[in-house]
Formats: C-alpha cells, sequence, structure tokens
C-alpha cells in the first residue's frame, strides 16, 4: 500500500522542500538527512518503513514471543509440563530462543520478499544488497529485545515485567539514537541505543556491517545470561 502511494511522491519535487522545513528533531528522530531523498524509491522505504514501521513490528512480535514462552508459561503454571520431559533447563531457554529467532528470520524474509517486489511493481529501485543489510539490522534489533524479554522470564516469573523491560529498553534506545545529534546530554548515551548501533536510512546511507557485529555480539551476551540465570533459581510451579 506504501509503495503504490510512492509514484505521486515521484512526481512532486516539491515534496522535499516540505520536509525541509520540519523541525529538526522530528527529521532526527526519523532518520530525514541530507543524504534521504524521499521523491526517491529508497529514501521513501527509508522513512515510511525502516525509520520505525519495520522495526517496530519486528520488536513487538519479538518481545511478545520471547515474554509468552518463558514467563508467561511459568505465571499460568504450564512451564512444569515441558520441564517433566527429560530435557535441562539451559536447553530449555536455548530452544525458547531458537523459536524466537525463526518467528524473526520469517518475519524479515517475507519483508524482504514483498519489498523486491514491489521494487519491480512500482519502479522504486531498491538496491537490493543494501535491502538485504537494512533487514539484517532489523533482524538483530529485534531479537536482541525478544531475547531480553526471555532474559527476564528467567529472572522474574512475571510477563508484565518480560514484555516491559525490552519494550523500554527500546522505547529509549529509539529516543537516544535519533536525538542524540540534537542533545548533548544524550550523546555519551548513544553506545548503549540498539537503535544507534542499528543505523538509520540503510537504504540510502548504506549498512555499516561493524555496527551490525556489535549488535550480534550484544544479543549472544543477553543469551548467555539468560541460559546462567535460569539455573539459578527456583521455578514457580502450579
Amino acid at each position: 500500500m506504501l509503495a503504490a502511494i510512492f509514484p505521486s511522491i515521484q512526481e512532486s519535487p516539491e515534496f522535499s522542500n516540505l520536509l525541509e522545513n520540519y523541525p529538526e528533531a522530528l527529521k532526527s528522530l526519523f532518520g530525514l538527512t541530507v543524504a534521504v531523498d524521499i521523491t526517491r524509491g529508497a529514501g521513501f522505504v527509508d522513512t515510511e518503513l525502516f525509520s520505525l514501521m519495520l522495526p517496530l513490528l519486528a520488536i513487538v512480535l519479538a518481545i511478545g514471543s520471547g515474554a509468552r514462552t518463558l514467563a508467561g508459561e511459568e505465571e499460568t503454571g504450564r512451564l512444569e509440563l515441558v520441564l517433566a520431559y527429560p530435557v535441562s533447563r539451559r536447553g530449555m531457554v536455548a530452544a525458547k530462543a531458537a523459536a524466537v529467532a525463526v518467528e524473526v528470520t520469517a518475519f524479515c524474509a517475507i519483508s524482504y520478499i514483498a519489498l523486491a517486489l514491489v521494487s519491480q511493481l512500482f519502479d522504486l529501485g531498491l538496491p537490493l544488497g543494501r535491502l538485504a543489510g537494512g533487514l539484517l539490522g532489523i533482524f538483530l534489533l529485534a531479537l536482541l529485545h525478544g531475547w531480553l524479554a526471555i532474559a527476564t522470564g528467567a529472572v522474574r516469573p512475571s510477563r508484565a515485567l518480560a514484555i516491559g523491560i525490552p519494550a523500554a529498553a527500546a522505547a529509549a534506545g529509539y529516543l537516544v539514537g535519533g536525538l542524540h545529534e540534537l542533545a548533548g546530554w544524550l550523546d555519551p548515551f548513544r553506545f548503549v541505543s540498539s537503535f544507534w548501533w542499528t543505523g538509520q536510512a540503510p537504504l540510502s546511507n548504506g549498512v555499516d556491517y561493524t555496527h551490525q557485529v556489535v549488535l550480534a555480539l550484544a544479543t549472544t551476551a543477553v543469551l548467555a545470561i539468560a541460559l546462567v540465570l535460569i539455573g539459578r533459581r527456583d521455578l514457580d510451579t502450579a
């Protein structure tokens, strides 16, 4: 649906002039930098999808699944049924983390196929290499917060906490990543912002794979913490 709107944007170069008059905070938050031209396919998709919508959908999917699969099961008394099988706690958590990863992978793969198709249909001219790199960043971003939900569930059998903590971390990371250049006091905190490591406007600006490696290491560390914590407390049973 968004791609179908692009031809009308493409034929209106004055639209870029309108965006230039937006408040600097708004442009920074949504990645509307000088390098992003919304009248071109890459800039349009960066602004409409990669700035917020796709990361938000992926993060909601990952957090919801991560919170439901461990904290949710323990909170409702169903986790003991899983542990009745010959499986270790760490093996159980690893399997649940893998399931979340599969869900996010499917989301990103479908997004790639859909965007590649509409790029041809509506002459968006999306660079497919950068598209894959941008979606890899979204995959890592979502997986980080999904596995943080699992790690939270490994500490407390509360689905509300398993949703709230990673959601708050995502919200804070988005604000710091988008506003650190305008608010000087936020700049030192950019290194703890998952969105800053993911980068903005990957289709227009390219992908920094070094940053993605750091994000992958942070995601792996969160899972490692969950594997350690699950073995150090008593699990609630019905």
